[in-house]
């Protein structure tokens, strides 16, 4: 049964831009409208960061490897990121969000939640408002979503793209959490996605009917939000002064090994993780940090730090296994690996993210 919840008053916005990095360059480049595009690493190890529409429609996405894209669409035309005119089009439209409210929360250089509450205009009408200004000042068009909590404005925010604008009331909120597939929930990915079908959760319905304890005995403290957003809970305040300190990925091993290349694999695997956050959201650091649990849980932390901020993702990587095969023993079975980025280009040391590696 839907329960009644406070805090259905307070008014979210979650303004999405379109394609960004793709859409910037279609602008500044009349000869790349229409075609499909990727924005990001040219090597064999490349990675892009975006795709416009015209690509997407061939299966090409973001965070996906350049060489693989170029299977899916060979016409795809690939071209290097610019992040200083992607700021500085980010600032443009951060100005904007700022005539309607200070609470603004940006969580990359093309997407943020806004807290409306107090601003006394209808939240839809100033969705609409902030879209039409976003597309005078820069040509470029976002998506909006509007509701009572950060997770269904998000949620709504995917629904009409591009250009769209959606709205979730409270009395529409069930209905559209109980059709959401699982894999659409924010916060729910691709392997948790599929574990949630093994055990027969399939959408919004099915999680709303699974009890707590259950969902927290198979996907730990995650457990308890899957339980709240199924239920249209989601209290978490728009953050304007939420800044990232650093950022992880760990992951603990199966079994205890002391397999210097199985380490290794594993090491690449997470460094990609963290990576594809970083390059997504243009926020790098100079330190990287490499976390050892040994097979007794004795912890060991090795780092190197840079004087420039860790712009390239082979340089990243080879700081890394540099560190492992410093802090390698062959005697000590490892029974969990992380990496991090630390000492950020965000100007702040307020708050840390883990992410969660699956």
């Amino acid at each position: 049964m839907w329960r009644s919840l406070a805090g259905m008053d307070r008014k979210i916005i979650h303004i999405d831009m379109d394609a960004f990095y793709a859409s910037v360059e279609q602008r500044d480049f009349p000869e790349l409208r229409g075609k499909p595009l990727g924005v990001g690493g040219l090597s064999g190890r490349g990675v892009l960061t975006t795709a416009s529409y015209e690509a997407r429609k061939f299966g090409v996405r973001s965070a996906m490897p350049t060489w693989l894209a170029k299977q899916k669409c060979p016409e795809l035309i690939v071209v290097k990121p610019r992040f200083a005119v992607y700021k500085e089009v980010s600032e443009q439209i951060r100005a904007i969000f700022r005539e309607y409210t200070p609470l603004i929360e940006p969580l990359s250089l093309d997407e943020a939640y806004l807290d409306v509450t107090e601003n006394g205009q209808f939240a839809t009408d100033i969705a609409r408002e902030i879209k039409r200004k976003i597309f005078e000042t820069t040509q470029l068009t976002a998506s909006a979503g509007v509701s009572f909590n950060k997770f269904l404005a998000k949620i709504a925010s995917d629904f009409q793209k591009p250009d769209g604008l959606t709205v979730i009331t409270p009395k529409k909120a069930e209905q559209v959490i109980d059709a959401l597939p699982i894999e659409r929930f924010h916060g729910i990915g691709r392997v948790t996605a599929e574990k949630m079908r093994e055990a027969g959760v399939y959408n919004g319905a099915d999680l709303k009917q699974r009890p707590l304890d259950w969902l927290i005995a198979r996907f730990g403290k995650a457990g308890r939000y899957y339980y709240e957003v199924a239920h249209g809970e989601d209290r978490r305040p728009v953050n304007a002064a939420s800044v990232r300190k650093s950022i992880s990925a760990e992951d603990t091993f199966a079994k205890d090994t002391a397999d210097f290349e199985v380490q290794k694999t594993e090491l690449l695997n997470l460094a990609d993780k963290v990576w594809k956050w970083s390059e997504k959201r243009q926020i790098f650091g100079r330190t990287v940090t490499l976390k050892v649990k040994f097979h007794d849980f004795s912890i060991i932390n090795r780092s190197k730090s840079s004087a420039t901020f860790i712009t390239d993702h082979e340089n990243f990587v080879n700081v890394m296994l540099e560190l492992h095969k410093q802090s390698f023993d062959a005697s000590r079975p490892v029974r969990l690996l992380g990496v991090g980025l630390s000492n950020l280009n965000t100007g702040s040391e307020s708050a840390q993210l883990t992410l969660a590696f699956e």
